[in-house]
């Protein structure tokens, strides 16, 4: 078992909540504050926990950052010392929504949010993972008509070991896990909600995820 924190009681966080708690581990759900109705509404199990995000982030051994990321960069800036020796799994996409408020532009062409995360929190391993498909797919890959990918992100080898352990309990399995490399990689993955505001424009709001063929 291990003790995780997610920062975001969204659907995202929830749902990745909702999960990891069926697998054994111990969850928080970082919100805004522990009275934080929103976070209540969530629908999450109640074995969940809830605090605020400063406490999630320093009592987690693991923190999943599921919160928006046009603002995550400030926000886990924020959290540096709580974060120092932990690993940090970046879920997120950081971008600036067009006229529908679906994904429009990057924030940080040429670069990305997990790089700019490594380099303002040099004692935490950053690892990006999970941000190239709908939320729900996130802990359902096998409800896919295709085999899906999930690629994973980071400079820290046993950090991306850690992690695959988890995404592994999310049900994915290893032929659909693909470690890219360095966190320099991530820039390639957080590029890949470009086309994801195109497809639910023509199909709707339906699962799927942007994976390899081969």
């Amino acid at each position: 078992m291990t003790n995780i924190g997610i920062l975001g009681a969204g659907r995202v966080g929830a749902n990745l909540a909702n999960k990891l708690v069926a697998a054994g581990h111990h969850v928080t759900l970082g919100s805004r504050g522990p009275g934080d109705p929103a976070a209540r509404a969530a629908g999450v199990a109640p074995q969940i926990a809830f605090a605020d995000q400063r406490t999630t982030a320093r009592t987690a051994d693991i923190v999943i950052n599921a919160t928006p990321g046009d603002s995550a960069l400030d926000r886990l800036t924020d959290l540096r010392t709580e974060l120092a020796g932990k690993i940090l799994i970046d879920v997120s996409n950081a971008t600036r929504d067009a006229d529908d408020g679906l994904p429009g532009d990057l924030c940080y062409p040429g670069s990305s949010l997990a790089e700019k995360l490594q380099r303002a929190l040099p004692d935490t391993h950053v690892v990006k993972t999970l941000n190239t498909m709908l939320f729900m797919v996130m802990t359902a890959p096998e409800t896919l008509a295709t085999p899906p990918t999930v690629y994973v992100s980071g400079d820290d080898e046993n950090a991306k070991k850690a992690v695959t352990g988890l995404l592994a309990d999310l049900g994915w399995q290893p032929a659909w896990i693909e470690d890219l490399g360095g966190i320099s990689t991530a820039r390639a993955t957080e590029a890949m909600i470009l086309v994801v505001p195109h497809i639910l424009r023509r199909h709707g709001f339906k699962p799927f995820a942007v994976s390899l063929a081969r």
